[in-house]
């Protein structure tokens, strides 16, 4: 089904240093202690699926992939007699980078939530005191895994008997995004899970998936998600 629409993954979101915070994240574990061994399980799972979407990645993140099997192939190895204590842990060769990345994407974060004066300008926050009435209602951008996972949730729910052949197209990408816009267009926005309420065929809901990544990398999509609910909600832009 999914066969000759793909979609290029560094064209939507992020790369393989957000898949590892997102898994960080996910897992809540210190990023200093990372658990390698789960982690690398868990990448290697998180591209398999995306491969099977039809969903392309660069190359990085297969090297990423190969990283994190060297580390766990070092930690793995045997302590030999008069190895030094204070060894570098293999992590770091991760958790560094991490660390970094991490700081950059917070600096470019703060600076994107400003009010652009002019070019290379920017106001001053606002204070604390000024902001927090808001902070019950904040909402926070949604990355292309928390995407990924809210959608396995929705189709692990679709039961057996509508698990119909995937080479079977019953609607096109193209389609799709046409009555998405439209039901934006109606509401102004829209919940992720209400796309699929009545669509439970597992080859329509993958194709409502693609169509909302597609949107996305055309800018059509603005998506966030509620801190207390932790619903995901899309806005037509």
């Amino acid at each position: 089904m999914t066969d000759g629409y793909q979609i290029q993954l560094e064209d939507v979101f992020e790369g393989p240093m957000d898949l590892l915070l997102h898994l960080i994240k996910k897992n809540e574990v210190d990023i200093y202690d990372i658990p390698i061994a789960l982690i690398t399980r868990q990448y290697l799972g998180y591209l398999e699926w995306m491969k099977a979407m039809n969903i392309e990645f660069a190359g990085d993140f297969i090297v990423m992939a190969a990283t994190l099997a060297q580390i766990k192939s070092r930690m793995l190895l045997p302590a030999y007699d008069g190895q030094e204590e204070d060894d570098e842990d293999p992590r770091n060769a991760i958790s560094r980078p991490l660390i970094e990345y991490l700081q950059m994407k917070n600096a470019a974060q703060q600076l994107a939530n400003r009010d652009l004066l002019g070019d290379k300008i920017f106001v001053r926050s606002p204070s604390p005191q000024t902001s927090a009435f808001a902070i019950e209602e904040k909402e926070i951008h949604v990355g292309l895994f928390e995407l990924i996972d809210a959608f396995r949730k929705i189709l692990d729910d679709v039961s057996g008997e509508h698990r119909v052949d995937l080479h079977t197209e019953r609607i096109s990408v193209k389609e799709r995004i046409n009555e998405i816009i439209d039901i934006l267009e109606k509401k102004g926005s829209v919940a992720f899970e209400e796309l699929f309420v009545e669509r439970r065929h597992r080859a329509d809901i993958i194709v409502t998936f693609l169509a909302v990544l597609e949107m996305v990398k055309l800018s059509l999509l603005r998506i966030t998600q509620h801190v207390q609910t932790g619903v995901i909600r899309m806005f037509y832009q």
